[in-house]
């Protein structure tokens, strides 16, 4: 068997920064375990496969798809840097006619976008509703220690905590902070909890560019200690802010070492479009 595979970067314009995925484009129907085996594999946070829906579709003429994830551990609901990645391979390498291709996934349809700066993705928003700060105290402590906490929420769609640090803390202190996320799984057993943002407010801009808001994302329950730069985690995070800041448009931030930029779009209709870059870095032939 061989499979074309890529691997683009997501929220980024350049190589090796923003968040890393791989891309599979299956011509035939695969072997069910055979997605997960390779996404151990590819072990990055994220390998997406691409499926026709129909007999007579291709990858370069076709508008809509069928499209899963899988972390090296198991198959996850939605994942946004794989889909705006997804996107990349068929947009840029493929070079599939459409402006607008439409993804059918478990978390319903998604579609992506292609503008001279970016792809938008149109993904699902998920509230997140106060949480009793008893309940996840000791999964907070373990994670950030006596790190000042300012508000939780969790998001029940996406089984996320989101924990907002107080706003005396800045950028920087966000990114050098040292999160335990060995001894999460062993705190948090319940299921409830699959990932957890850590997020802070943006800083007006001064020698560096403005953002509304900072943030990490932490997912061991799914396999991946830090994700680099999360769309899941956004598509929480842009309902949070948006009510904190009373703005519909904003302008965000991952701090992970590789960093990464979204440009959001709250929607009427109760979605988000999410924007970034992306960037291929490699491309090949899998062969098993």
């Amino acid at each position: 068997m061989k499979l074309p595979i890529f691997i683009a970067d997501a929220f980024t314009a350049k190589a090796f920064h923003g968040n890393p995925a791989a891309v599979c484009l299956l011509e035939n129907k695969l072997d069910e375990n055979l997605h997960q085996k390779i996404a151990k594999e590819m072990n990055l946070s994220e390998t997406a496969f691409i499926r026709k829906l129909h007999p007579n579709d291709n990858f370069t003429q076709s508008s809509c798809f069928g499209l899963r994830w899988f972390t090296p551990q198991n198959e996850v609901p939605l994942c946004g840097h794989a889909t705006l990645a997804s996107a990349a391979v068929l947009f840029h390498k493929i070079k599939n006619v459409n402006s607008t291709l439409t993804f059918v996934t478990l978390s319903g349809e998604l579609k992506a976008r292609k503008e001279e700066d970016g792809i938008v993705l149109d993904l699902p928003l998920y509230p997140a509703h106060p949480q009793k700060l008893h309940e996840v105290e000791d999964l907070i402590k373990t994670a950030i220690g006596d790190t000042l906490v300012q508000d939780v929420r969790y998001s029940p769609d996406t089984k996320k905590l989101l924990v907002r640090l107080s706003d005396t803390y800045n950028r920087s202190f966000l990114e050098s902070l040292t999160v335990n996320t060995e001894n999460l799984l062993q705190v948090e057993t319940t299921g409830k909890v699959k990932g957890l943002i850590l997020t802070l407010k943006g800083e007006p801009g001064g020698q560096t560019q403005a953002f509304d808001f900072y943030s990490r994302y932490f997912s061991p329950w799914n396999g991946v200690a830090e994700d680099p730069v999360t769309g899941s985690a956004h598509a929480v995070l842009s309902s949070y802010w948006s009510e904190q800041l009373g703005k519909k448009h904003l302008h965000a931030f991952q701090c992970s070492n590789r960093g990464g930029e979204l440009t959001i779009s709250l929607r009427s209709d109760g979605r988000v479009d999410i924007k970034g870059g992306a960037a291929l870095v490699l491309e090949g032939t899998l062969t098993a």
